[in-house]
């Protein structure tokens, strides 16, 4: 059996990669970030153009008038809006939400920031957000890239997962644990 898996993460590496590249060779990474967040975030909040994106009968040509029409509105920089044409001639454009999140994390790891998750089950303010990452900051001696997410399903606890490492505190962990334990006896 093959264990190829289509347009893999590797291809969404591939292209991010080379966004990076060009980004950096025409000193636009900042500005290319900038927009790769926006266009995640267009992505995300316009159901009409998640479906655009994701529609395999859509003519390239309606796909690179609506990007050309986007990038004008938006005033995208050159390097971008060819970017994403490039990605809608190469039939690349279904991706694009997975390349840009992966060009995205290229950019974070170049600058050495530590990939960090945080789950709560208190809603935390942005005061107890900041002294978590400042400790984890200072424990892994690296610049943190938090993403923070309140979860009610937690019961109580935080789980924190940075790089590979994950520390599970929370009560529906412990109470999983416990559940185990009584099942093996």
């Amino acid at each position: 059996m093959s264990k190829t898996k289509g347009f893999s993460s590797t291809s969404a590496n591939r292209y991010s990669l080379a966004l990076y590249e060009l980004a950096e060779e025409s000193n636009k990474l900042d500005k290319m970030e900038t927009h790769s967040i926006a266009f995640l975030s267009l992505i995300s909040k316009n159901e009409e153009f998640k479906n655009l994106i994701k529609d395999p009968t859509i003519n390239q040509d309606i796909l690179t008038k609506v990007i050309n029409i986007i990038s004008e509105n938006s005033k995208l920089d050159v390097l971008f809006k060819n970017f994403l044409n490039f990605l809608i001639r190469k039939r690349r454009f279904f991706f694009v939400k997975q390349i840009l999140e992966s060009f995205i994390e290229i950019c974070s790891e170049k600058r050495g920031e530590l990939k960090t998750e945080i789950k709560s089950a208190k809603d935390l303010t942005q005061e107890e957000i900041s002294k978590i990452t400042l400790e984890l900051s200072n424990n892994f001696k690296s610049k943190i890239k938090l993403k923070y997410t309140y979860d009610t399903d937690l019961i109580g606890g935080l789980i924190v997962k940075v790089g590979s490492t994950m520390i599970d505190t929370s009560i529906k962990n412990k109470l999983k644990q416990i559940e185990n334990k009584m099942i093996e006896v």
